[in-house]
């Protein structure tokens, strides 16, 4: 019998990377050099890594594009890859999501984001009664503005949202945007007791909470990771809490088992960009899940996933299938904690 498959949902982004010379100040001139495109955001970046990671997991995206030339292009993309797309509203009240990405010769990268149709995308448009998958993974909480609305009874409307689908025997699992605001938690926390994952990185988990995850000499702050990671635990996720780092990956489960894995050490001169890591990191989750490996088997996987995205410059391109993650495990160290 056939496995039912991953459904991802949320933002969906085109990036047009534009090469410059210089910064310039207000009013001054800058030269192009040139000038590429490439998807973004949660449902494109991680559909696409997951499929090529493993492209027998049948994958579908939900989301919201504008009816343009940027939603062709995204939709192309996802095809590409065999991605079931049919979940994709289109609208005419909104352009697609992009973001004017600046790059510097340094490789410093400006990003002017237009949200578009992700304003747009809301329960409504999805048929909870026809999903076919195991588990529905969604993001960005913050940068939905339909799904972060309040609602009386959950929350928040992603609160429901995420209420109706585990209804349906669905596993459920969130990302969310990097957002130091008083009014992140609020977005977040309602959600927490209708996931059963959280994958987020290390300054989000600990903005939920309102505490810092690094010490003033930019080290991981161990103490307050563990802790709100736990605070997160029990806010309601019924499985496990995972967070990944550019130092280590973290994972905390429901029995409180808390296990710690390095990153690769990748040579900076191997390195052309980190867009898209935490969705790199977040495919590779993903897979681990769905095929039932250990928590440190997990994170060594999803740890290597996110190396592969640090060889190309945008979010998918670096992305290698299981073999040859499992390959790149093993030629390179591991960092010390």
């Amino acid at each position: 019998m056939d496995r039912k498959g991953i459904t991802i949902a949320g933002n969906i982004v085109t990036d047009v990377v534009k090469n410059i010379n210089i910064y310039p100040k207000v009013g001054m001139l800058a030269n192009i050099s040139s000038v590429s495109r490439a998807v973004g955001g949660c449902a494109p970046n991680t559909s696409i890594n997951l499929a090529k990671i493993d492209n027998s997991i049948p994958i579908s995206v939900l989301g919201c594009v504008g009816q343009d030339e940027y939603a062709e292009y995204i939709i192309g993309c996802l095809k590409a890859q065999g991605i079931d797309v049919k979940g994709i509203v289109s609208t005419p009240d909104a352009p697609t999501s992009f973001s004017d990405v600046m790059s510097l010769p340094s490789g410093e990268r400006t990003f002017f984001y237009a949200s578009g149709a992700n304003t747009k995308f809301s329960p409504e448009q999805v048929d909870i009664n026809k999903l076919d998958c195991e588990l529905l993974h969604i993001g960005y909480i913050s940068l939905l503005d339909r799904f972060d609305e309040k609602d009386e009874e959950y929350g928040t409307v992603m609160a429901r949202f995420l209420h109706d689908v585990r209804e349906k025997g669905i596993l459920t699992s969130i990302d969310t945007v990097s957002d130091t605001s008083p009014e992140f938690a609020a977005k977040v926390i309602p959600a927490l007791k209708y996931c059963d994952y959280v994958i987020i990185n290390e300054i989000e988990v600990c903005s939920i909470w309102q505490t810092e995850p690094r010490n003033e000499d930019g080290s991981l702050n161990l103490d307050n990771l563990r802790e709100a990671m736990q605070k997160t635990l029990d806010a309601g996720v019924h499985k496990k809490v995972v967070v990944h780092s550019k130092e280590a990956g973290f994972c905390l489960d429901k029995n409180s088992s808390f296990t710690v894995v390095p990153s690769l050490k990748i040579p900076p001169e191997l390195i052309k960009g980190s867009v898209g890591a935490g969705d790199a990191f977040c495919a590779g989750t993903l897979y681990s899940i769905y095929h039932g490996l250990s928590d440190k088997e997990s994170l060594e996987f999803a740890s290597a996933a996110a190396a592969c995205n640090l060889f190309s410059e945008n979010s998918v391109d670096g992305m290698k299938d299981k073999e040859e993650i499992k390959k790149l495990m093993q030629s390179f160290t591991r960092r010390v904690l």
